[in-house]
C-alpha cells in the first residue's frame, strides 16, 4: 500500500520470520553461534532464552536453514503443549518413523533407538528442537530428560535445542526439574535492543526493502519508537509499520514523532508526556524527575545509520 510512496520494493516490517531480514548485532550473533553449535555437535542440551519478540524464533529458523546436512536429522517442535501420547506420535512423524511407532510409548522408543544408531554410525547427528519450550508440561520436561538420556559409551544420541521465554529458567529453577538443568551445557539469552542498535534495526530492513532509512523516520521518530518498543525487534516492527501506514495516509515523509506518538496511542503504547503535545524533546524528564540525555556521538550515531553511511 505505502511501498511506492516512501521508495520502497516490499514492506520492510512484517513479522513474519523472512532470513533476507535477518539483523545480527553482538547478543543476537552469540545467540545465533550457540544455536549452530548446538545443532552441530553431539553435547547434551543447550538453551536459548528471551523476551517474547526478541527474534528466538527467527534465529532459530536460521540456525536450522545453516546447519541442514543430510546426514543430520532436526526435528522441530513449535507446540509443545501436548499429551505424552500426542508427543510421541509426533515425533514418530518427525523422524520418519514407521507408522506403528507412534502409536505407543514403547513402540516408539524401539524404533527411535534404532534410528538413532544407524543414524550415528553413519557419521549424522539427532536433534530435537523445541520452540516456546516454556509451555512443556512437567511430564514432557521428564520424557525429553529421559530420551537425552540415550547414548552411547562414548556419544550422547540426542541432541536437545530449548528455545523460551524467561519463565523457562524459572521452571528450570524448580528442585523437581533440577536432573534436567544440570545437562544443560550451552545457555545463552538475548536481550532488547538498546537505542543505537534498534535505529541500526530499522535502517537495516529499510535497506533490504529497498530504501533509504532517512526518507522514512526522522531521528527524533526513531527515539520514539525506542521509548515505545523498549528495544524489542518486534513491537519495533508493529510501531514503524503503523507509522508508514499512518504516514502515508496523511501524506507525510519522513515519518515525524508526532505521528509515531499517535501509533503508540493506538496501539496503547505509553511513551513520556512531551509526545503528549506532539513536541520532539529527548531531553525530557523521565518518571523519576531526572533527565535522560542523548549524547551527541549517539545523536551523530543515528544520524549516520539514517544516512547510510553506517551498516552496522
Amino acid at each position: 500500500m505505502y511501498e511506492q510512496f516512501f521508495g520502497l520494493q516490499e514492506r520492510p516490517f512484517q513479522l513474519t520470520p523472512n532470513p533476507r531480514f535477518l539483523f545480527l548485532n553482538p547478543n543476537h550473533r552469540e545467540a545465533l553461534a550457540t544455536l549452530r553449535y548446538g545443532l552441530s555437535s553431539s553435547l547434551g542440551i543447550t538453551l536459548v532464552l528471551g523476551q517474547a519478540g526478541t527474534g528466538k524464533t527467527t534465529l532459530l529458523r536460521a540456525a536450522l536453514r545453516a546447519e541442514h546436512r543430510n546426514e543430520h536429522r532436526h526435528a522441530l517442535l513449535t507446540n509443545p503443549a501436548l499429551a505424552p501420547a500426542d508427543f510421541f506420535e509426533l515425533l514418530a512423524s518427525s523422524f520418519n518413523l514407521p507408522a506403528e511407532a507412534g502409536q505407543t510409548k514403547a513402540r516408539f522408543l524401539l524404533a527411535f533407538e534404532r534410528d538413532l544408531l544407524e543414524r550415528h554410525r553413519a557419521g549424522g547427528l539427532t536433534t530435537l528442537v523445541v520452540d516456546e519450550a516454556q509451555s512443556l508440561t512437567h511430564e514432557l520436561f521428564e520424557e525429553i530428560r529421559l530420551l537425552a538420556n540415550l547414548e552411547t559409551d562414548t556419544h550422547k544420541l540426542v541432541n536437545l535445542v530449548l528455545v523460551g521465554q524467561p519463565e523457562l529458567a524459572e521452571r528450570l529453577n524448580e528442585p523437581s526439574l533440577r536432573q534436567f538443568k544440570q545437562r544443560v551445557v550451552l545457555r545463552c539469552a538475548l536481550e532488547p535492543l538498546d537505542l543505537r542498535w534498534t535505529a541500526s534495526y530499522i535502517a537495516a530492513r529499510v535497506r533490504v526493502a529497498g530504501g533509504v532509512a532517512a526518507d522514512l523516520f526522522t531521528r527524533e521518530a526513531v527515539l520514539a519508537i525506542y521509548e515505545a518498543s523498549g528495544g524489542i525487534p518486534r513491537i519495533i516492527g508493529v510501531i514503524c509499520e503503523n507509522a508508514l501506514l499512518a504516514g502515508y495516509a496523511k501524506q507525510r515523509k519522513p515519518v515525524d514523532r508526532p505521528v509515531v506518538a499517535e501509533v503508540c496511542r493506538d496501539l496503547d503504547l505509553r511513551l513520556r508526556d512531551s509526545e503528549a503535545e506532539g513536541q520532539a524533546n529527548p531531553d525530557a524528564p523521565d518518571d523519576d524527575g531526572e533527565v535522560e540525555t542523548l549524547s551527541e556521538p549517539l545523536r551523530s550515531r543515528i544520524i549516520r545509520v539514517f544516512s547510510g553511511s553506517s551498516r552496522n
